[in-house]
């Protein structure tokens, strides 16, 4: 794999994208080189068939004007003739049997290699990027913009060198058969590289439309295929219909503004070369009048022309695709030169196994770095094996918190620490592998219930799988299935109801058998039975652990050591649950209004 550092330079943006695309061909070293020396060897045994076969024609000319018909040289001739074009043309199918092959698995291993590297790169980038780019737009990326650049490294890029070898060897014999025709024809030349310039240039910001509306239009059915339960419930259907319609048809608008330029360009070039050749039928036929160039030649002369005509042709497809390709690698290095808010420092430590002693010291936090904070000043200790309880209306930073002690996101100003560890001098995998998160927002994956559960412990065993899914209180159920811990969850746990996927959230986390435990509203999707039961799960196996708890019920918050009252990005009280309850009157306001309408259930 070539290395991170060497693809992250400046200018994937523009033009230099898709030579940077081109140089991941420089990993597979003589690989690369082979269709381009059997494309050699192909087009060689191509420029050789039309002067075997104006040898064929002039020796069946010149023996018919004699009066005794064919002599035996003039067959004989005809025959070597007849057999070197068949011995060229099998030749230049098998040379270019080979250059196809060996480019195809040339450009299906760029695309292998772009495609691990964007999405190393887009797991490796923090959230804040993600908040500010669309997963469909991502997608895209990953999917038709690598195929676009693949496509023309395994395709354009051969037509172009291809293109560039015809027509220079078609040059260079057309001079030696016949000087005065190849010069009436050699202004065709610069007047269609000039038009294909100018289409170039016009079309490539049309492809980086295309390319955007594209971008639009996937993610609109990305959004609806995630959330189609919703657009059931709510009867959305014909909206969402009318929003696709509408990126389809921005799509659809787009590649007809395209097709429309190309279906004005070929006409123009095809003009061009008729005109071309109508000026050397005119010349060649006067010459032929005037005995200074044989049928031999002028059938010679007239193939090679053809040879000069098709790569003049193909450059419409390699402008198309190279056009396509540049925009598409300059979407591809927006992504793998993005800058990533949260790394691990060059110096950075392996957090050694931790006790638990959470610090937030004047911990100051904003979005992108800009607008207004949505933490202020916020600090508080943890003590190993202590439960806080972070509580606040919609907005008042609770989970912005929780995020902050895994880095997800780094304080503006301020520090965390763990153990007296600052957690950006410690790296991101020893710091998250001893953090166990449940968040509000359940994610499973495609495959079995052991699966999910051992997310973050591919090696462990049945028995502790089983352990944790007893403990968060999600065996009973697990086993209720026919096929168990092998039952299959479907799409983003799409067969489980949930609060079973939500039992099995606390189940993931608790198999790594953290020091540290983030619970956010864990409790909240399940039943007042079922939480009873997490509930005292959790409260064995938080003893010894760290935990922060972001809650709505009173049973989480009346256990915890300490209760942080969040308002609006601050910590406006802290404390324990009867103290707060005598000393702030915005916890005694959450609690009257969020909390204690389950303090009799609970009980």
């Amino acid at each position: 794999m070539i290395s991170m550092s060497a693809r992250r330079r400046p200018g994937g943006a523009n033009g230099g994208g898709l030579k940077r695309a081109i140089r991941y061909l420089t990993h597979y070293q003589y690989l690369a080189i082979l269709p381009y020396l059997f494309l050699i060897l192909a087009t060689l045994s191509q420029l050789a068939v039309p002067r075997l076969v104006g040898s064929m024609i002039d020796a069946i000319t010149t023996g018919l004007a004699a009066q005794s018909g064919l002599a035996a040289g003039s067959l004989r001739g005809l025959a070597l003739a007849a057999g070197g074009v068949v011995v060229f043309a099998a030749l230049r199918g098998l040379f270019a049997f080979l250059q196809v092959f060996t480019a195809e698995r040339n450009s299906q291993s760029v695309a292998f290699d772009l495609r691990n590297d964007l999405f190393t790169q887009i797991q490796r980038l923090s959230f804040s990027y993600h908040d500010r780019n669309r997963t469909g737009q991502l997608m895209v990326r990953a999917t038709d913009d690598v195929e676009k650049v693949r496509l023309f490294i395994g395709q354009g890029l051969l037509f172009l060198v291809q293109a560039i070898l015809l027509i220079s060897g078609t040059l260079i014999l057309l001079f030696t058969t016949n000087v005065s025709l190849a010069l009436v024809m050699l202004p065709i030349l610069p007047i269609t590289l000039v038009l294909f310039m100018v289409f170039g240039s016009v079309s490539q910001p049309l492809f980086a439309r295309v390319q955007a509306k594209l971008s639009a239009l996937n993610t609109v059915l990305q959004e609806n295929l995630a959330g189609i339960r919703v657009v059931k419930a709510f009867a959305r259907e014909q909206n969402e219909q009318v929003k696709f319609n509408r990126a389809a048809t921005d799509v659809m608008d787009q590649q007809i503004t395209v097709a429309r330029l190309f279906t004005f360009l070929f006409p123009l070039i095809f003009l061009t070369a008729n005109l071309g050749q109508a000026a050397v039928l005119y010349f060649g036929g006067r010459q032929i009048i005037g005995n200074t160039l044989t049928l031999g030649q002028w059938q010679e002369f007239s193939l090679y022309l053809i040879y000069l005509f098709l790569p003049l042709a193909q450059f419409g497809i390699i402008i198309t695709q190279m056009g396509q390709a540049s925009v598409s690698a300059g979407r591809i290095f927006e992504i793998l030169d993005a800058k990533n808010d949260v790394t691990d420092k060059p110096d950075a430590i392996t957090l050694p196994p931790v006790h638990g002693r959470v610090t937030f010291d004047n911990v100051t936090f904003r979005y992108f770095n800009s607008g207004e904070p949505v933490l202020r000043g916020v600090s508080f200790e943890a003590e190993p094996g202590q439960t806080i309880a972070l509580l606040g209306a919609t907005g008042s930073g609770k989970t912005t918190i929780i995020n902050m002690l895994p880095r997800f996101y780094d304080a503006t100003t301020g520090a965390i620490r763990i153990d007296g560890h600052n957690v950006r001098d410690v790296t991101l995998d020893s710091l998250r592998s001893q953090i166990g998160i449940v968040l509000q927002e359940t994610t499973l994956f495609s495959g079995t219930i052991r699966d999910n559960i051992a997310f973050g412990r591919s090696n462990a065993s049945l028995d502790e799988v089983m352990e944790a899914a007893t403990a968060a209180a999600a065996h009973d159920f697990i086993m209720s299935f026919p096929q168990g811990y092998d039952t299959p969850v479907g799409e983003r746990g799409s067969t489980l109801s949930g609060g079973q996927k939500q039992r099995i959230a606390i189940a993931r986390a608790l198999l790594l058998n953290p020091r540290i435990l983030i619970l956010d509203d864990s409790t909240s999707a399940v039943d007042l039975a079922t939480e009873a039961k997490i509930q005292h799960a959790l409260d064995r196996l938080m003893k010894g652990r760290t935990s922060l708890v972001i809650a709505q019920r009173i049973s989480t918050v009346v256990n915890a050591d300490q209760i942080l009252v969040l308002d609006k990005g601050t910590v406006a009280a802290q404390g324990r649950h009867a103290e707060l309850l005598e000393t702030s009157p915005l916890y005694a306001e959450i609690y009257n209004s969020q909390l204690v309408d389950d303090a009799p259930d609970s009980e």
